[in-house]
């Protein structure tokens, strides 16, 4: 098959080229044009990117008990009641509904009588969801957590939005505190012993969590402090020089 002529000439000058480096004794080199150069570069890209990020997220795998077991008859050193926060209070959400509810009224009216009748439905569509959304919210609101601290237990009562609750008991010796990435909005407070952990105030805001940490940490650094038992005994009065008379 013919070639075109430029290939011929590059396929006879590296044919001679090749026999002078046979007579001298050196090999020829491929040419490598700098499209060639460019493919053969390695790839020095960053890959970290690339790398799925590690999540240091704890998961809650403490056991809750059956039946409330009897307290320490001792000093208390927390008793917390942590609750979810809510900006709007009852009245305000009934004055808010109220106001939604008057202009849903007076701009289905002002449609009706444009004739654009069709659209008033999704006026009182919209208040309903609106109502729905916040009664959701205030459901949500009824959560609790009750964190007693004493130098024997760590007692936890969690109150789930349907009301049911349930009860969760920690040695205060062997109990460990932790806060995953402080400051962070997915931070977390937990509790953890023998390879389990509690977690506690998840509704609570970034900056709760950090200062109901520090309240907890002071708690049990307290109550151990106060279980420890006194390993020195008092000394007699009087010294060794004395003697009876």
């Amino acid at each position: 098959r013919l070639r075109p002529r430029g290939a011929r000439l590059a396929g006879f000058f590296f044919g001679l080229a090749g026999s002078a480096g046979m007579a001298t004794g050196i090999s020829p080199r491929p040419v490598m044009s700098s499209r060639n150069l460019r493919l053969a570069r390695p790839d020095l890209r960053p890959s970290f990117s690339r790398m799925p990020m590690r999540s240091r997220t704890l998961t809650e795998t403490w056991p809750a008990e059956a039946d409330a077991a009897e307290r320490f008859d001792g000093e208390v050193f927390m008793d917390a009641e942590l609750a979810p926060n809510r900006s709007l209070p009852n009245p305000a959400f009934i004055a808010l509904m109220i106001a939604i509810g008057v202009i849903s009224f007076s701009a289905g009216i002002l449609f009706i009588t444009l004739g654009a009748w069709p659209v008033t439905p999704f006026f009182g569509l919209d208040a309903f969801l609106v109502w729905l959304a916040f009664r959701i919210s205030y459901r949500d609101g009824r959560a609790r957590e009750w964190v007693r601290v004493d130098a024997r237990d760590i007692e936890v009562v969690r109150q789930h939005p349907t009301g049911h609750r349930r009860r969760y008991r920690l040695p205060t010796a062997w109990t460990r505190l932790q806060q995953i990435d402080p400051g962070q909005h997915h931070t977390q407070v937990a509790l953890t012993a023998h390879g389990r952990a509690l977690i506690l105030g998840q509704f609570l805001s970034p900056a709760e969590r950090g200062e109901f940490a520090q309240a907890l940490g002071l708690a049990l650094e307290r109550a151990r402090q106060a279980f420890r038992p006194v390993t020195t005994a008092p000394q007699e009065a009087g010294g060794a020089g004395d003697a009876p008379a």
